[in-house]
């Protein structure tokens, strides 16, 4: 495994990123309101590609209200998952990402356990990512070199992690264990701590940079599902690993998020290395 540190990324205008920052808060803060209000209520459900993979009316109100507001507010485009991308996003400086219930299926259940996500990225990952969680009453918020808040509070993971009794975080892939899932569960096992599949990719993620995760590791995703849970943990200063142990800001295929001096270990839980 390569040191852990990043390249370093070019400086984004100021103005742009804490505009960016106050229209994201303000879009959190509506979601977080329609979230709590209707979740388990009669969510009228629908699915996409498996009879697990919902998608609700809510879903699409909050990502239509997302699009039209960041589309007054700014000259980028957008990516979210109910509707189709803006075909500019593929040559754009930079592009936002939205999920706007990460977590259905546990929101339709009526779990306490979802959350909307919205970041912005560019070449060199996340600039701006901000996460409503309702039932907490929180709204997570971080910039590139800003560090991350919640509710407006400073957030910091201790420069020492004991990995021994920590929680490890996973998602399944489409409903089902990912390749090699077996193997990571009893490497965390072995190594005294315990798994949670939780059911949503970015409050896993999210509770790295909180501090009540060790790490969390993802094999299946979409951008949308980490860009902004991501942007937390980096400013926390956890670290987040690709496949190959390098560090990346926002890795394509499969991801390791962990407080510094645990990720070796993890690592190797999850390559078997």
């Amino acid at each position: 495994m390569t040191a852990l540190s990043y390249r370093a990324a070019p400086p984004v205008d100021p103005g742009l990123v804490s505009r960016a920052l106050e229209v994201a808060g303000r879009l959190a803060n509506d979601a977080a309101d329609v979230i709590a209000a209707t979740a388990g209520r009669g969510a009228r459900p629908g699915v996409k590609e498996s009879p697990f993979d919902w998608v609700t009316d809510t879903d699409r109100t909050l990502e239509r209200h997302t699009r039209r507001v960041l589309a007054n507010e700014f000259d980028i485009p957008i990516v979210g998952e109910e509707f189709e991308p803006d075909d500019r996003a593929l040559t754009s400086e930079f592009r936002w990402v939205v999920d706007p219930v990460d977590g259905t299926a546990n929101y339709v259940a009526g779990l306490p356990w979802c959350v909307y996500s919205l970041g912005l990225v560019d070449a060199h990952g996340p600039v701006v990512g901000v996460i409503a969680d309702p039932y907490h009453a929180q709204i997570y918020a971080a910039a590139r070199g800003r560090g991350m808040r919640a509710n407006g509070m400073p957030v910091r993971l201790p420069e020492r992690c004991d990995l021994r009794g920590g929680i490890v975080c996973t998602e399944l892939t489409d409903g089902r264990p990912w390749p090699g899932m077996v193997e990571f569960i009893q490497g965390v096992a072995s190594g005294s701590c315990g798994m949670r599949v939780l059911g949503s990719s970015a409050l896993s993620i999210t509770q790295v940079a909180l501090g009540h995760a060790v790490a969390a590791v993802l094999d299946s995703y979409h951008e949308w599902d980490v860009a902004a849970a991501l942007a937390l943990a980096i400013e926390a200063g956890a670290v987040v690993l690709n496949r190959s142990g390098e560090p990346d800001p926002l890795p394509k295929d499969g991801l390791l998020v962990a407080a510094a001096d645990a990720a070796h270990e993890v690592f190797s839980w999850w390559t078997g290395s």
